[in-house]
């Protein structure tokens, strides 16, 4: 069983640190979980528009794989992209995001930047959502309403290889806040291995988990302050955390399901393990473990 949170919520990022899977070995394992079908995982695969000749280049003749493109707001890189998908069947097009083309998210710079993504997801096929990456670590609230006005998601980057990528607690929180207030759908990509807030023996870094993330959505979505959001996005106890998931009504999470799209995960193995140990998933079908390259 899975419950409504956790149904396709994890985008395959197996090209990007810290796992930077060659690209024939990072198609092998997509394969493999589509051959899986867990109900986790969302069957996208993030592949940077720069490395599509790579991807087709990898594909098998039988391949059929659900992209979601990381592009630059520039419109010729989004062209050509747009045109190889169009002469390659075995790619379909599922999904579009990419930074916000403005280190400063001022209102009127912000406006100017959104203009810049509207105008790349008018390129886009009917129904696609483009997912703009609002750097959190400045002056940022002001791009968010100027996002939801213009009928685009936003993109939060929860950490990365260095220090610096990882959001404060506070920071995180008036970003998940201001979605809720705002209605805007957001994905969140880097840092997300695990599901629990824990802090990283090799490299020293303190990583948000993903049910950390969701249920602070959860309390965002029914009212809570940024304060209540942040307690949620801090708390370590797996256990207590667990139980909070286990009493999430299904309208609470359809709800916070409707705004957080996905997260982007190097490993697909990580999360679902996470979940069984924490007894919020439950093999119910003929389900195999999923492939992941050896350490």
């Amino acid at each position: 069983m899975t419950a409504p949170l956790f149904t396709a919520l994890v985008d395959d990022a197996g090209l990007f640190p810290p796992e930077e899977l060659p690209m024939p070995a990072a198609v092998a394992r997509y394969r493999a979980d589509s051959a899986a079908a867990h109900p986790v995982p969302t069957g996208r695969f993030l592949c940077p528009a720069t490395r599509l000749p790579e991807l087709v280049a990898a594909l098998d003749p039988a391949d059929h794989l659900d992209l979601g493109l990381i592009t630059p707001v520039d419109g010729d890189t989004a062209r050509r992209a747009l045109e190889r998908l169009a002469a390659e069947p075995r790619l379909r097009l599922a999904a579009t995001e990419g930074p916000l083309p403005a280190a400063d998210t001022r209102a009127e710079a912000a406006r100017d930047a959104v203009a810049a993504v509207r105008r790349l997801a008018d390129l886009l096929p009917e129904g696609l959502t483009h997912h703009a990456e609002v750097p959190i670590t400045g002056d940022w609230r002001e791009a968010l309403p100027v996002l939801a006005d213009a009928g685009l998601g936003a993109k939060v980057r929860c950490g990365g290889v260095r220090a610096e990528l990882f959001p404060t607690v506070a920071r995180l929180a008036d970003f998940v806040h201001a979605c809720a207030r705002l209605e805007l759908p957001f994905k969140a990509t880097a840092g997300l291995h695990n599901a629990v807030r824990h802090r990283d023996p090799r490299t020293g870094f303190t990583h948000h988990g993903f049910l950390n993330l969701l249920l602070a959505l959860c309390r965002a979505v029914d009212g809570g302050t940024p304060e209540d959001v942040a307690a949620v996005l801090a708390a370590t106890d797996a256990t207590a955390l667990a139980e909070q998931a286990r009493a999430v009504d299904t309208v609470t999470a359809g709800r916070a399901r409707a705004l957080l799209v996905a997260y982007g995960s190097c490993s697909t193995r990580e999360p679902i393990d996470d979940l069984r140990s924490l007894g919020l998933f439950t093999d119910t079908g003929p389900h195999t473990p999923n492939m992941e390259t050896p350490a």
